[in-house]
């Protein structure tokens, strides 16, 4: 049995990057809705991502999206999240809401789309140069929607070409992630739809090219800690990009649908020496219907939750029921520690580290909706797409 005091220094080193554009207003394919003190400009997404941090204890770090987070100057909103208590962590590179990449961004057809859409990933580096951020993620909506649209090999060849140009950029301390979706917007061939494909792209730039798994790219049934522990295994899991889905990229808040899935995964990730390694854990969700700081206090709780149930694992007594073929022990060993209430352990870890037991009750009673809602009046939203 895991020792309480090992439990608690596990949980007291995690850290979970939130992303800046979770922190404006979002919606559905039919509607954007806005709510009342929501950030206007980068810097105070990161006002709002401070409280976050402020409150868990656990959110240091803020992933930004290009050009969604445009500024003039990188370095002096990078300062501003170290006035804050934040670093800027992962930048996003976006190659999917430019009327040129309509077919595709660096699998384009045209060498003239292909080359606008790796100057953009190049001038992502750039500002990871400034901000001091080590990983580049790319996530690629390119793809056909049609039979015979385009050639599928030469697809893959665009794509090495461009990968390899963007990973000879990055600096020795930097690394970049590929992203993987099953499908959407592309709805008959994906460029980059599953694991896989990633894998091998990775493999064959060099060891600074790493996987992400998001947890709602997959097909429905799909064993994703499989694929984490497999990706551990062979040194090339990056990051995570958490969320929850009930189709295949529904972006809810980590946990809401599958909390039991969420913790076989982190199991894989303590099993697997990921909580120790240089995995990246991320939130990849939009808030479209409820409140956006406590949803994404409550979905960094929910990723502690299942981190502190999988460290609570018995693996000697599991390891002996796998040994000797004991399958409902070793099922019941899993089951225990998911069935254990953690939550009275969390709030001991906040309190030891001077913060309230109970994030969500701490930040209601900051006023801090009530004082954003009176003072951000006028200028335009930040949302999805902005």
């Amino acid at each position: 049995m895991t020792e309480p005091a090992t439990v608690k220094a596990a949980l007291t080193s995690q850290s979970i990057e939130t992303p800046s554009w979770a922190y404006g207003n979002s919606g559905t394919r039919f509607k954007v809705f806005a709510r009342p003190g929501v950030p206007r400009t980068p810097q105070e997404k990161l006002d709002d991502a401070a409280k976050v941090h402020e409150f868990t204890g656990a959110a240091p770090t803020v992933a930004l999206h290009i050009p969604w987070d445009t500024v003039d100057d990188y370095a002096a909103l990078a300062a501003h999240a170290r006035d804050r208590g934040l670093t800027l962590g992962t930048v996003n590179a976006n190659t999917f809401q430019d009327d040129d990449f309509r077919l595709g961004s660096v699998c384009h057809p045209d060498p003239a789309v292909r080359r606008k859409a790796l100057d953009h990933l190049l001038a992502c580096v750039d500002i990871m140069d400034a901000t001091g951020s080590r990983d580049l993620k790319l996530w690629f909506a390119d793809g056909t929607n049609y039979p015979g649209q385009d050639d599928v090999r030469e697809r893959q060849d665009r794509l090495v070409e461009a990968l390899a140009a963007v990973y000879e950029r990055l600096g020795d301390d930097q690394r970049m992630l590929l992203e993987y979706k099953l499908f959407e917007p592309a709805f008959y061939t994906t460029d980059v739809p599953d694991w896989g494909t990633a894998y091998a792209h990775c493999l064959k730039l060099g060891p600074r090219a790493q996987v992400v798994v998001d947890t709602g790219h997959h097909a429905p049934g799909t064993n994703i800690e499989f694929i984490v522990a497999t990706l551990l295994r062979e040194g090339r899991l990056g990051a995570f990009d958490f969320n929850s889905r009930f189709y295949a990229d529904d972006d809810l808040m980590v946990g809401a649908a599958d909390p039991f899935q969420l913790f076989r995964i982190m199991y894989e990730v303590v099993r697997g020496g990921g909580l120790t390694a240089d995995v990246a854990f991320m939130l990849d969700q939009c808030h479209n219907i409820e409140e956006k700081i406590p949803a994404i206090i409550r979905s960094v709780m929910n990723v502690q939750e299942a981190t502190a149930k999988a460290l609570l694992v018995d693996r000697e007594a599991l390891a002996t029921a796998q040994r000797t073929g004991d399958v409902l022990a070793a099922n019941a060993v899993l089951m225990d520690a998911y069935n254990t209430d953690v939550r009275p352990l969390l709030a001991e870890v906040r309190e030891e580290q001077g913060l309230d037991g109970d994030p969500m009750a701490a930040y209601r009673r900051s006023g801090w909706a009530t004082k954003t809602a009176e003072e951000r009046i006028g200028g335009q939203q930040a949302g999805w797409g902005a």
